[in-house]
């Protein structure tokens, strides 16, 4: 996969992974699929353990990639690891408290905040 296909860019941070969500807007499916597919990699083929996801730049989220986003909250516990998102805009945030998500994933108000709480 070219780096112009990439829908997320790492960093490395003490030890964490930092995934920075690269798309605005994750609405349709096979952006969801792909996005799902990198976030996946970072546990089964990487063996990464300590995630950050950075959704500074996301404005829109559907809720099919919510189910991306639990499935790998799922995954990276069954490695032993941890995930939290961080820098949520107010709309998506609202969206997880609406359906219970922000009691399920680790979400913090920014890196610093994130890289504490899994670091």
């Amino acid at each position: 996969m070219s780096k112009s296909d990439c829908r997320i860019d790492i960093e490395e941070i003490s030890g964490v992974t930092v995934a920075r969500l690269l798309e605005k807007k994750i609405l349709d499916e096979a952006n969801i699929d792909l996005l799902g597919q990198e976030l996946f990699a970072l546990v089964d083929k990487d063996g990464r353990k300590k995630i950050v996801l950075d959704f500074t730049l996301v404005e829109y989220l559907s809720s099919a990639a919510l189910g991306k986003l639990i499935t790998m909250h799922k995954k990276t516990n069954t490695a032993g690891g941890k995930l939290a998102l961080c820098s949520i805009q107010k709309d998506i945030l609202d969206v997880f408290k609406i359906t219970q998500l922000n009691k399920v994933l680790t979400l913090c108000t920014d890196l610093d905040d994130a890289l504490r709480k899994i670091g």
